[in-house]
């Protein structure tokens, strides 16, 4: 019995040990380790990294989509192409660092940034003010609404041809808020990604699709046979990127590049050789971008 009770007290006294030698920060933080990518040799605030630690380290990370043409996507060859990528490569050039570009799907954007796995979002980032509570947007670059698109043979030209029916919508989307807090009727079908979305309404499996406008006329002249029914639903909206909340330093660096790159005509010229081939002739630089 003795020889147990000096078991347990030299048990309890290493262990002991090990919690105050770990306090002390002379061993690794297993939440830190679990944690990889989230931080860098020159560490990071609560707020996320300044400028001057990302210049240090010598890269960026920003959170973009894999498959949303003609604004993030990946092409066949592996190689990352779209208006958003061309923004976040030009702020790459500009900050004299690598762009590490990281894969999201719309509801991992906002967690992407708490968790301090990106330093900036540029993910086809609608700006609304539930989104303001949580992340801190700088200047807008695109202009956007939601849109509808339809086969030809059952063509939706109003959301109220929507109540009863399926929907297809992405999860974390402008169009998934918009269709639930006004359209109660219609049955929404949530998806994870883009991908699936789209996989879904080819199929048949759903009676329409939602997304933003601007995706959706890409996405119809490239798919013959479906139409943008639907071409604006509420406000107008606009398209931001978005750093951590409360990363001042990053944001204020990042408004000053938009307001640079808008009075250099970056832009513009991202428009026609990223945009304007995926639209129809209809659509027109100012429908889209913002100067």
């Amino acid at each position: 019995m003795f020889k147990n009770a000096k078991r347990i007290a030299a048990g309890l006294l290493a262990a002991a040990t090990l919690i105050s030698v770990a306090a002390c920060g002379n061993g690794p933080d297993p939440a830190a380790a679990g944690a990889s990518g989230s931080s860098s040799s020159s560490g990071s605030s609560q707020e996320g990294k300044t400028v001057d630690q990302i210049k240090k380290d010598g890269t960026i990370r920003i959170a973009t989509f894999g498959d949303l043409p003609p604004y993030g996507y990946v092409k066949n060859d592996g190689t990352r192409a779209g208006y958003d990528v061309a923004l976040g490569n030009q702020i790459g050039k500009d900050l004299g660092v690598k762009v590490e570009w990281v894969q999201v799907n719309a509801d991992g954007r906002v967690d992407s940034l708490k968790s301090d796995k990106v330093d900036l979002v540029l993910a086809n980032f609608t700006v609304t003010d539930e989104r303001k509570q949580v992340v801190d947007f700088a200047e807008p670059y695109m202009k956007v609404s939601i849109g509808v698109v339809s086969p030809d043979s059952a063509k939706i030209t109003s959301a109220d041809q929507l109540k009863g029916k399926q929907l297809a919508v992405t999860k974390g989307t402008t169009a998934e808020t918009y269709f639930t807090e006004n359209y109660p009727d219609v049955e929404l079908q949530k998806f994870d990604s883009k991908t699936q979305q789209f996989q879904a309404f080819k199929d048949g499996r759903v009676a329409a699709l939602a997304d933003d406008n601007t995706y959706l006329y890409a996405w119809a002249k490239d798919n013959p046979g479906y139409t943008v029914g639907v071409k604006t639903l509420g406000e107008e909206s606009t398209i931001a990127p978005a750093v951590k909340k409360g990363n001042k330093d990053l944001l204020d660096w990042t408004n000053k590049e938009i307001k640079q790159l808008s009075a250099d005509g970056f832009f513009k010229n991202a428009y026609e050789t990223e945009l304007a081939p995926s639209f129809t002739s209809d659509i027109k630089p100012e429908d889209v971008i913002i100067e």
